[in-house]
């Protein structure tokens, strides 16, 4: 068996043909027309959901993932080798638009997380996400061994640890939950053993009762017993998930059609185009067309997961598991969120909700993806 201290490309060379179109032809493209079709579908449903809005929201969407597609392009253009090389700087410049946000950032949604220069904006804790990943993955690529030793582990969750206080800063927990995962998947491929997992578990539970103790405000606290209980104050707390369980069954197995739904058109479900535009899709299309939707998240997982088991490196194979694990959670999160299986956060869903920030970084991770995969050939 090939230990990772071997370098790949010593026991694959690349083929004799290096031409471009062989290149291109032996990619992957999988997640790409996944995420081109969840954004057609997202388009749709966005205009749908912001009908009865004073702003249509679907012009700027368009615009959103006309940008996202033309960034992935030119992360594609670049070596995923330099951009880790880079890593660096675009985390430390990501703690620092984190750190800005603190003092000239405004609220939004009860967070203080949105950063504006003039016409322009954004959230930067969505910018700090692959940031993340590309740091965890320069450090990680660079030990060879099959287990991490407890001081490597220590520096990972530190790496992780920085941004994700910030962001718990700027009253974003649900963002900053979102860099649990892709740090747990980089651990479990870099090499982990059990007893090293058992104490992780027993230190996130610690540290979940100290956010609870002492960083989480009222309204957040007041979100978790909602979810436990959302019949307590089905017209305050509750009403919320409530309204989206009933969005969510009033669809059945064929969905009410395209623009009927009672829920959206009629303006009871809150944040039906950022948040719960999964709510809004169900149902107008039903739990066919959620089926269909989730069946595309498995086919850009799948796809995905293919290239990192043929990745030549292992800087290529903990990157594309960062940014898999990235996309993966925040479907699987949003998907159950809305159906009250897990507690309301401000979890969009990828490539589907509205907004600018994270519809351009999803096609920014896909991007990086499909960069491993057309490199395969190209590096030595």
């Amino acid at each position: 068996m090939r230990s990772f201290s071997t370098p790949i490309s010593r026991i694959a060379p690349r083929p004799d043909d290096p031409s471009l179109l062989r290149r291109l032809s032996n990619v992957n493209w999988a997640p790409l027309a996944a995420a081109w079709l969840l954004s057609c579908i997202g388009l749709a449903t966005v205009h749908s959901a912001s009908a009865e809005l004073a702003t249509s929201y679907l012009p700027r969407q368009i615009v959103f993932v006309l940008l996202g597609s033309a960034v992935l392009a030119v992360v594609f253009s670049f070596d995923y080798h330099a951009l880790v090389d880079m890593a660096p700087v675009f985390y430390l410049g990501s703690l620092f638009l984190l750190v800005l946000v603190l003092f000239i950032g405004h609220e939004a949604g009860g967070a203080r997380s949105w950063l504006s220069f003039g016409p322009f904006g954004g959230q930067p804790s969505e910018l700090a996400k692959p940031a993340t990943a590309l740091i965890l993955v320069r450090y990680l690529a660079g030990i060879y061994r099959r287990h991490l030793t407890l001081r490597e582990i220590t520096t990972a969750i530190a790496l992780v640890a920085v941004p994700m206080i910030l962001i718990a800063l700027e009253r974003d927990l649900g963002s900053a939950a979102m860099f649990l995962p892709m740090l747990a998947a980089l651990l479990l491929v870099a090499g982990v053993q059990s007893r090293q997992l058992v104490v992780a578990a027993i230190l996130g539970l610690l540290f979940a009762a100290g956010m609870w103790s002492f960083a989480m405000k009222d309204y957040q606290k007041t979100r978790i017993v909602s979810f436990l209980a959302p019949d307590k104050d089905p017209l305050g707390a509750g009403y919320q998930v409530r309204q989206s369980k009933i969005a969510v069954g009033s669809g059945q197995m064929l969905g009410r059609g395209y623009g009927q739904g009672t829920q959206s058109q009629l303006r009871f479900l809150p944040q039906r185009h950022t948040d719960f535009v999964m709510a809004v899709l169900a149902e107008e299309w039903g739990f066919v067309g959620a089926l269909v939707v989730l069946g595309l998240y498995a086919a850009y997982v799948t796809g995905a997961a293919s290239i990192a088991m043929r990745s030549r490196d292992r800087t290529g194979i903990l990157l594309v598991v960062a940014l898999v694990a990235f996309t993966a959670f925040h479907a699987i999160y949003n998907t159950a969120m809305v159906v009250g299986l897990l507690p309301i956060t401000g979890i969009p869903l990828p490539f589907i909700s509205y907004g600018g920030s994270f519809t351009t970084i999803s096609f920014i991770s896909t991007g990086l993806i499909l960069n491993v995969d057309y490199r395969r050939y190209v590096n030595r």
